[in-house]
């Protein structure tokens, strides 16, 4: 499908334009191997976490029940825009489905909207374990976690819907998106008309929605380490902090990295710009969060080392009973 003049709609769109990363059938090849080995390791090390979780009784808490969600989310997340771009470089092809631009938006925003509605979750598990650990196991009991965790996906599936509705309900007067997946703002460049209310409303809804969540993990850290400020022990602080650390890092890689990528897109960047961007806010969280969280972790360490164990045990029974 042809390149359309912005004065112009498209009376029918049916596919989009990606942006390419080079002409060079070589040098696509060696993107496709960089985005492989990035999902591999990102798949890999998000599954380690779910596993050490769920085999190990001792992580079976609500601070691991949470990491848990939020490593199936990161796998979720990652694997919506890497295989296609794989497969595009493979191939050397630069094209998009409108139905797959949709599901692709609609699943990335409901992965990240969930994403960070469950790291919401998660501040406040860390403030009623620091702050009020007499009654934590009567606050954060299963059916609360549950309930929490749903709500959390939830929020992300209305979240997505809106942001997918307004979006798609535009009129493209290009199909050539300037960017390696669909993004929100990229398409809305697309279009043939100023934004009207509802889009407007509905990004306004958005990044006050974002805000809201964000000041209230910063309020809720002021309060946690004011009450760690208190703990008499120095090791006890260490303690404390340990947990918080990993998911405050992560927070602020995430939120940061947002904001840098589609405040970027507001201004005219260039390509190169905006694919580094995007890798900053898409694929560099869920690739590294597995690490920054089993980074300094004794639990987490301890369990991987069990599980490790334990693959090397059985892999040694099994050799011997085949000789």
């Amino acid at each position: 499908m042809g390149i359309e003049n912005k004065n112009s709609s498209l009376t029918s769109t049916t596919e989009f334009l990606l942006l390419e990363f080079s002409n060079i059938q070589e040098l696509q090849i060696l993107h496709f191997f960089g985005f492989l080995a990035l999902y591999l390791i990102a798949v890999m090390a998000n599954l380690l976490i779910i596993m050490a979780v769920s085999f190990d009784s001792h992580l079976h808490t609500p601070m691991y029940f949470f990491l848990m969600n939020l490593a199936v989310l990161d796998i979720a997340s990652v694997s919506v825009l890497v295989p296609k771009a794989m497969a595009n470089s493979l191939m050397d092809s630069r094209t998009i489905s409108y139905s797959g631009c949709v599901a692709q938006v609609f699943l990335l925003v409901f992965f990240a909207g969930s994403d960070f509605a469950l790291l919401t979750v998660m501040a406040h598990d860390r403030y009623v374990a620091i702050c009020n650990p007499l009654q934590y196991e009567t606050i954060m009991h299963k059916g609360a976690c549950i309930e929490m965790v749903a709500s959390a996906w939830i929020s992300g599936v209305l979240h997505s819907s809106l942001n997918t509705g307004s979006t798609f309900a535009i009129t493209f007067c290009s199909n050539v998106v300037n960017q390696f997946f669909c993004e929100i703002p990229q398409l809305l460049k697309l279009s043939c008309s100023d934004l009207d209310f509802v889009q407007i409303g509905v990004i306004v809804l958005t990044c006050g929605t974002v805000l809201g969540c964000f000041i209230f993990i910063i309020l809720t850290y002021v309060k946690i380490f004011a009450t760690v400020l208190k703990i008499p022990s120095v090791q006890g602080q260490k303690k404390a902090l340990s947990t918080c650390i990993p998911h405050l890092t992560v927070v602020f890689l995430l939120v940061f990295s947002g904001i840098f990528a589609y405040g970027s897109s507001a201004i005219d960047t260039s390509s190169d710009l905006d694919i580094v961007f995007a890798f900053f806010y898409a694929i560099l969280p869920p690739l590294l969060n597995p690490f920054i969280y089993t980074m300094r972790n004794k639990e987490i360490k301890t369990a991987l080392l069990k599980l490790f164990t334990m693959a090397h045990f059985s892999k040694i029974i099994s050799c011997r009973i085949v000789l």
